[in-house]
């Protein structure tokens, strides 16, 4: 073998696409979904198919094994190996062609399902094989699993649902894998020997096979060798492709079949007072012909009330207290056929002998949901499923490895019963969710995979239940693949003759071992602590932390159980929907994106990257693209806030390394803005002068291409401390450093709107120093943690006797208000604290509140036309987007729209950075900037954030307005009306 530094010089002189060979580059590919970690030798981000196959003939030459990735989001460990892995999602993600009339379509492997879905979509068609990780799962990687999906009951598996594949094999023949007829007839000479060895292969074994392989539809464990045996049809060498993981060839094409999408469902939530009695009814249910049956247990239900964004679909479709719920799809072309059905499953519930008034035992019934929008929100709630068991925030998490077994229906109840006598036999007990309609559900126990006992009883769990699987002729690997979880249990499972059987399949596709070896073929055993994620000699050495990580478990005060939380499921990967995650969006690289970031954070603090790790210069270029946008902190349903990890390491670096000058331009611009205000016309020359532009560029990296918000010297100086009407209801208007300096008519308009409305508008003055009230933002996104700490001690003190006595904190800016909802209460831990948190409101949430409770005496006008909303990133975090639309609803005859962006790209400085300009407009145009210049002129742009605001001005020469001024446009509207009616009726905005 020739040494790793030949290979990668080969590699860059043969590659266009990114070739990682350094250590951070390779420990973010050294981890998929399940609890494995073995370092690869290098990675490869292939342009095109070409490329991914020079990339295998390259490390084929030089003796290193090959390791095909998609999403890496396997369970099992199928995509982590020690050699070449290539990485076929950033480029290799084509559809190649559709064929409407005839239902499938070619695809590279790389495509991600929802992505494919996107574009079948306007042809009225799908690929229905939806697994819950369907925004990043790749075909790919799909098919290498034999992926199943919520509703094979069906549509059936991968398997079913693959027509052909295009593959290469390890020794670089490309071959195309399909129906054939066993004389090969029509078989290129090229594949006829190894399909001619094939099929006798399954015409020798087929009696074996018919005894030995299980008779569940979720059977994916071992080589598909059933697609061998003789039939009276052609035999399909696609299917032996499909869930051998990609040990027998490298796949570069996939034909699909495709079917006409859902038009219409219904679903039922039918609820159990016993986990052993829906288990026991499932097998009843089935019999109305559902497309899918799901099971959500005790533990994720409750898990999920305390994830904001569950919390509503769990308020509307979970009736009491159950002890489990199925929920039931009916999906027939006539919505009067779902109807029937529903009905039907009503009845049978009862006939079944449950009902709402019953005992625990028998309690329960059906709760129908005909709502397409709570409909989707349940089916994400399942979807999440792994991600929010995942969610616990200690030691101990639910681990997969007898995660996906499938029995008959008859035998589901006994089998999970006695599942639980298993887990609770080994101290521990266990969570379950999914499949409900095929027996297949996702269990997992909880353990600490970092103790040997938990390590010793994983390995007896996983014997004793893959035994009485057995017993009841079941698949111990019924979705999520074999990897290194399950390969080392085929004999058990299929005998020695079935286990030889794979052994000759994968010598004679690849007999030099090349292509992912030690999966399903002579793997490792799967409790080999050396392959572990948490090896034996894992440690995390103490540190200094900056902010309270004390909801976390270990060291740095649990910032180590806050990083740890990722369990690589790639929700974060994601390409539309949600916010997070902005950079990936805009890179599509594994270093840009939240799981890739909590992965070196990971290695780096557990001392696998070298000393120092945290404070280097790669750790500052892996987060360097992080816009802390919060979206994580949302979205990602194991609570992963990179936005807050990030600060410990602006924090560590500021200490060891100082700050750059472009640090302290932003960091402490709070400090020095009233200063620049007053010299405003010499602190905006670097915007009329290209010369210091280029100046400004090359010493404090700030873009020649960006124009900096102008300094003015009409800032926000109310000249009081108190507006409005003495009897007024109190509130507190936060004056913001952004609002107050840049753009001071916010907060003009937002006085004017809260005592236009009968409110007694306070904006008291520090109490301590003459200096403004900051929140300390700025300070935080340079790692300046004390700074800011001070910053927010002056605000809280002069804050604290009004929350005292129940007044709300009113404030314009998302990023600095919700500061007082979050980054406070990291830094203070106080009573005072809290409440100031609990107290502080957006403009915009403030008035819809007052609106709801029936106390928003506000006189609006009518402004014709139609506004069109842009939302903060924040705002989206922390549930506060919806507000906004809701506030201009306020407006008569003000249409509404939202546009569905994520985000906008400038992000405090971000999109000021020289080294991040260019990234910040990928951002934008990905959704934004293209829905505001499609918008007519004479439309309102509505956006918040005073980035938001800048980066639309920018980018396309339109001005943004934040709510306040647009309310204060329709109180000037009704000021017109009731002194000249007949022109506030002919009035519009321009």
């Amino acid at each position: 073998m020739k040494s790793t530094s030949t290979l990668e010089r080969r590699l860059r002189a043969n590659i266009t696409g990114e070739v990682l060979f350094d250590s951070f580059g390779r420990g973010r590919y050294a981890t998929d979904a399940s609890f494995y970690q073995i370092m690869p030798a290098g990675v490869v981000v292939p342009r095109t198919v070409d490329e991914a196959l020079r990339a295998l003939e390259l490390a084929r030459e030089d003796g290193r094994i090959v390791t095909p990735r998609g999403g890496g989001t396997s369970q099992c460990g199928q995509t982590v190996n020690d050699g070449l892995v290539i990485d076929l999602s950033k480029h290799v993600n084509r559809l190649i062609s559709l064929d409407v009339e005839n239902r499938c379509c070619v695809v590279e492997p790389g495509i991600v399902l929802d992505d494919l879905n996107r574009q079948l979509k306007k042809h009225g068609l799908w690929f229905p094989v939806d697994v819950s990780t369907a925004s990043r799962a790749t075909i790919g990687g799909m098919a290498g699993n034999n992926s199943c999906g919520g509703r094979s009951l069906r549509y059936g598996t991968m398997r079913d649902n693959t027509l052909s594949m295009e593959a290469a094999l390890a020794d670089g023949r490309e071959l195309h894998f399909g129906e054939v007829a066993r004389e090969l007839a029509d078989v290129p000479e090229a594949g006829a020997a190894l399909f001619r060895d094939m099929l006798a292969l399954g015409a020798r074994e087929a009696d074996e096979i018919a005894d030995k392989f299980p008779k569940v539809q979720r059977r994916v464990g071992g080589y598909n060798l059933d697609s061998l045996v003789p039939r009276n049809a052609p035999n399909n060498m696609a299917h032996l492709l499909v869930g051998s993981e990609g040990t027998l060839a490298f796949t570069t094409k996939v034909e699909l079949k495709l079917w006409p999408v859902i038009r219409n469902k219904l679903l039922g939530v039918c609820h159990f007072g016993s986990f052993y009695e829906a288990m026991d009814a499932a097998q009843h249910l089935v019999k109305l012909k559902p497309i899918a049956v799901e099971l959500v247990d005790r533990t994720m239900i409750a898990l999920g009330r305390d994830i904001a964004m569950f919390q509503g679909v769990i308020a509307s479709a979970v009736r009491g207290d159950p002890d489990a719920i199925l929920v039931v799809e009916f999906a027939e072309e006539d919505q009067d056929e779902n109807l029937r059905r529903l009905k039907q499953l009503a009845e049978l519930m009862s006939d079944l002998g449950f009902a709402w008034s019953n005992d625990k035992r028998k309690w329960g019934g059906v709760v129908e949901v005909t709502e397409p929008a709570l409909q989707s929100a349940i089916a994400d709630f399942r979807a999440a499923g792994l991600n929010v068991m995942m969610s616990m925030k200690q030691a101990g998490k639910p681990v997969s490895f007898v995660e996906d077994c499938a029995v008959p229906l008859p035998h589901l109840a006994d089998y999970t019963e006695r599942l639980n006598a298993i887990f609770a036999k080994h101290g521990t007990h266990g969570t379950m969710y999914a499949h409900a309609s095929e027996g297949c559900l996702h269990v997992r126990p909880v353990l600490n995979l970092k103790l040997d006992k938990d390590v010793t009883a994983m390995r007896a769990i996983a014997e004793e239940a893959f035994a009485m699987v057995r017993e009841y002729k079941g698949s111990h690997s019924g979705e999520h693949g074999d990897g290194i979880v399950r390969s080392e249990f085929h004999e058990v499972m299929f005998g020695a003759r079935i286990v030889a059987d794979f052994r000759e399949v994968k010598r004679r596709f690849d007999p030099d071992n090349l292509l992912n070896p030690g999966r399903i073929v002579d793997p490792p055993r799967m409790d080999d602590r050396a392959l572990f994620r948490y090896p034996a000699d894992y440690r995390v050495a103490d540190m200094k932390t900056v902010l309270d990580w004390s909801a976390y478990p270990g060291t740095g005060g649990g910032f180590q159980g806050a990083v740890e939380m990722c369990n690589n499921n790639g929700a974060c990967r994601k390409l539309e929907g949600g916010v997070m995650c902005p950079s990936y969006r805009a890179t599509r690289n594994e270093k840009d994106v939240t799981r890739g970031r909590a992965n070196t954070l990971r290695l780096a603090i557990s001392g696998q990257l070298g000393p120092d790790a945290l404070s280097s210069d790669e750790m500052m270029e892996t987060l360097k693209l992080c816009v802390s946008c919060k979206a994580c902190r949302h979205e990602c349903p194991t609570g992963v806030d990179m936005a807050r990890m990030k600060i410990e390491v602006l924090a560590a670096r500021a200490a060891k390394h100082g700050l750059t000058l472009r640090d302290r331009l932003v960091g402490y611009l709070p400090r020095y803005a009233d200063l620049a205000a007053r010299l405003a016309p010499l602190a905006n020359l670097r915007n009329q002068s290209p010369l210091l532009r280029y100046w400004f560029e090359r010493i404090a990296g700030i873009s020649a291409k960006r124009t900096l918000p102008a300094f003015r010297r009409d800032t926000f100086r109310p000249g009081s401390e108190v507006f409005g009407p003495a009897d007024g209801r109190e509130v507190v208007l936060f004056a913001d450093t952004f609002n107050r300096i840049y753009e001071c008519e916010n907060l003009d308009d937002a006085l004017r709107v809260l005592i236009a409305a009968g409110y007694r508008v306070y904006i008291p003055k520090p109490a301590e120093g003459d200096r403004p009230l900051c929140c300390g933002r700025t300070f935080l996104s340079a790692g300046l943690v004390n700074e800011a700490r001070a910053e927010l001690d002056r605000l809280v003190q002069t804050y604290a006797p009004f929350v005292a006595r129940g007044v709300p904190i009113i404030g314009l800016e998302p990023s600095c208000l919700l500061t007082l909802r979050d980054e406070l209460l990291s830094l203070r831990s106080d009573e005072i604290a809290k409440a100031i948190g609990a107290h502080a409101l957006l403009f915009e949430e403030f008035l819809v509140r007052e609106a709801e409770a029936g106390r928003l005496k506000l006189a609006t006008g009518a402004i014709k036309g139609k506004a069109l909303v842009h939302g903060h990133c924040h705002q989206k975090s922390f549930g506060a987007f919806s507000q906004v639309a809701q506030a201009l609803r306020l407006i008569p005859d003000l249409e509404v729209e939202t546009i569905e962006s994520s985000c906008c790209g400038m992000a405090g400085a971000f999109g000021y950075g020289a080294d991040t300009y260019h990234t910040s407009l990928d951002m934008a145009e990905a959704a934004l900037l293209p829905a505001v210049r499609s918008s007519a002129a004479a439309t309102l742009i509505v956006a918040d954030g005073t980035s938001c605001r800048h980066q639309i001005a920018d980018c396309t020469g339109r001005s943004a307005l934040h709510v306040a001024r647009v309310l204060a446009m329709s109180l000037d509207s009704a000021e017109l009306q009731s002194t000249s009616p007949s022109l506030a009726q002919d009035q519009t905005h321009g």
